[in-house]
């Protein structure tokens, strides 16, 4: 198989989760995009402050990073593995918050920062909710005696 045809397999039967997982991907796709093709909607939408020095460059290497992330979770969520999911929801809930919230305070970028990470937490929490469904699913399966087939 070709490259771009493993990229766009797909198990035929996704959970809840992966597809979930999924689609916040396209969210944050869509946001990295936005932020590398326009860095000043950081002063229009959030009202930040303006630009100092390369601080445009910065925004738009920011916006690569979220869209890469972006990426991984679509994909991520198209395998249908749990794993990724549950990958996913640790960092979200840990790492961004624990990153974002205090650059916020010291007053870099606060609108943006705390705007995502309280995005980022709400999508994580909708996927660990996802999760625990899939999961407590595929527990009750085996007890039967079924296949896994979330």
């Amino acid at each position: 198989m070709s490259l771009v045809n493993d990229l766009l397999e797909s198990p035929a039967d996704l959970s809840a989760a992966s597809k979930y997982t999924a689609i916040n991907g396209m969210i944050y796709l869509a946001i990295g995009t936005l932020l590398i093709v326009w860095p000043g909607a950081t002063q229009t939408l959030f009202m930040d402050r303006v630009f100092v020095g390369d601080e445009g460059g910065l925004m738009r290497a920011i916006g690569m990073a979220v869209a890469v992330i972006g990426w991984l979770y679509l994909f991520g969520g198209r395998s249908g593995a749990r794993q990724v999911v549950a990958a996913s929801v640790y960092d979200r809930l840990t790492l961004v918050p624990v990153v974002l919230v205090p650059l916020a305070v010291a007053g870099v970028f606060p609108h943006l920062f705390l705007a995502f990470a309280i995005l980022d937490a709400a999508l994580a929490i909708g996927a660990w909710v996802l999760f625990g469904r899939m999961t407590r699913g595929v527990i009750a399966a085996s007890r039967r005696g079924e296949s896994s087939g979330e």
